[in-house]
């Protein structure tokens, strides 16, 4: 059972918070974010589902991030800034706009950096209930806080340079340094602390919105953490790395039907011993952190915590790989513990991405722990009978069914990708001829059992491969697909699948 604050059958949209429309160069959790929510609520559709709200890297990728633990400066929205007292509406008449229709990487990178200076140049007028809320704020958050501020601001003055390229000292945290760098650069380091908080406050107004019109919020995780971030800085430990901070061991998948020669990820492998050691720590605040944001959580890449895929840090391929036991099952004792110490329901609130080549021990993992699985409807047409994916094969209800996700074609796209006799078996499931893919995909995955049935909101649109949001494999082009209309101009699609929701007992009105 997926834990819900509205239990049964449920229907959701993906949509990342960056492909919001009215705001320059990036989405925001500003007016758009908020009429989105009223809208899906007031259509009867319950779930909101995004992608990690982490940093991103340089291509734009919230799955590899500078940070587990923080916000994504370009989600900052200058005009609740401006409603909060923090800033004035002068501030926001020279923000930086994109030069595309879709999200700008770079004015959104520039545009984030001008508000968070502006933030820094208001602060001393602040009034003193600002600087109680926001002393009390980053005391709470000291556990991730400092240590991503320290890394943002050294990151910047060494020009990009990843941290094992540091001077050794900072490379190495080593004390007396570090307490130069943070005389030297006080100011910074409040800069990088006062976005931080305004993006959690930002944030959290959305999801009580979220939560008093019953839309519940379903976040993602990725399972590694970048190399070049502030986790493996500062708790090195923790990770498969050398003693200069060069990977001893790093992540990837093994050679499959998709590629010869697997899929190297380039992030280090986690030293379960140290993770065991201190009881999981780092493990439990990184979860429970998401946990604070989100009301479920979608852990991706699960099978990594049944055995990891290992390969030597200096290899190019993923294929001299081995297979290493993980502790998974002893890091989700200890997260139910936690969440039942706080009175939570006892079943975790996440979702297992189960995808790919799956093993029992995996399976296992999952239903001990009554973890709902996944199911992607564009993988269910290869000819056999026996597909996992065919919602006729879905054992039990625990699972959660999509036309495709943020790593998929849209279903114009892939409609368009089929082979004639591939196009046969999909209209021979669906009893009719296709000719708007995404809604007739929509219409298999809400009649499946399948607890809840989700659509990225490209689907609903009837939008082509144009509007995809990744490739997996590749680094040009993706994370920047963006939504041009204003928000009112999609309560038609909205309204239809409410409608249709509720022919399959899925609508929450």
């Amino acid at each position: 059972m997926i834990p819900s604050l509205t239990p049964g059958r449920r229907c959701g949209v993906l949509l990342h918070p960056t492909a919001l429309p009215g705001t320059p160069a990036c989405g925001s959790f500003g007016e758009a974010a908020a009429a989105w929510i009223q809208l899906l609520a007031a259509e009867g559709v319950g779930v909101w589902q995004l992608l990690p709200l982490a940093p991103t890297d340089a291509g734009g990728s919230p799955y590899s991030s500078p940070s587990g633990f923080a916000l994504n400066p370009w989600l900052l929205d200058g005009q609740r800034l401006v409603e909060d007292g923090l800033l004035e509406q002068v501030d926001l008449e020279d923000l930086p706009a994109g030069a595309s229709a879709g999200l700008d990487l770079a004015a959104a990178a520039e545009r984030s950096e001008v508000l968070a200076r502006l933030l820094l140049e208001r602060w001393p007028e602040q009034p003193e209930f600002q600087r109680r809320a926001f002393g009390a704020w980053s005391l709470k958050e000291q556990f991730w806080l400092k240590d991503h501020c320290r890394f943002m601001v050294l990151r910047r003055l060494q020009g990009q340079k990843p941290w094992w390229e540091w001077p050794d000292p900072l490379a190495r945290r080593q004390a007396r340094a570090l307490a130069e760098f943070e005389r030297d650069q006080g100011d910074a380091l409040l800069q990088e602390a006062l976005v931080q908080w305004q993006l959690q406050v930002q944030w959290l107004r959305l999801l009580a919105l979220a939560r008093s019109l019953g839309v519940e919020i379903l976040g993602d995780l990725p399972f590694y953490v970048a190399h070049d971030s502030a986790d493996v800085w500062s708790h090195r430990r923790l990770f498969s790395l050398g003693s200069r901070g060069s990977l001893r061991s790093q992540s990837g998948v093994p050679p499959d039907y998709f590629s010869k020669t697997g899929q190297l990820w380039g992030t280090p492998v986690y030293s379960w011993f140290w993770h065991r050691i201190s009881g999981f720590s780092w493990w439990l605040q990184r979860l429970e952190r998401q946990l604070e944001l989100l009301d479920c959580l979608r852990l991706d890449h699960f099978r990594a915590l049944d055995a990891s895929w290992c390969v030597p840090g200096g290899d190019s391929t993923a294929e001299h790989g081995t297979w290493r036991p993980s502790p998974g099952r002893a890091l989700l004792q200890g997260l139910r513990r936690r969440v039942r110490k706080v009175g939570a329901a006892q079943v975790l609130p996440l979702v297992a991405e189960d995808l790919g080549v799956i093993t029992p021990g995996v399976e296992a993992l999952r239903d001990d722990f009554q973890l709902p699985g996944m199911k992607i409807l564009q993988f269910a047409f290869d000819g056999d009978p026996d597909n996992a994916y065919l919602p006729a094969n879905y054992k039990g209800t625990n699972w959660v069914v999509y036309t495709g996700t943020h790593d998929n074609a849209t279903c114009i796209g892939w409609w368009a990708s089929l082979e004639e006799e591939e196009r046969r078996r999909v209209e021979a499931c669906l009893g009719e001829e296709v000719h708007a893919p995404g809604w007739q995909l929509l219409r298999l995955a809400l009649e499946s059992p399948a607890d809840l049935a989700v659509v990225p909101l490209q689907d609903l649109l009837h939008l082509d491969d144009a509007a995809r949001f990744n490739t997996p494999g590749t680094t040009e082009g993706n994370w920047q697909w963006r939504l041009q209309d204003p928000i009112a101009a999609l309560q038609g699609p909205l309204l239809g699948l409410g409608q249709m929701a509720r022919q399959y007992g899925r609508g929450s009105r």
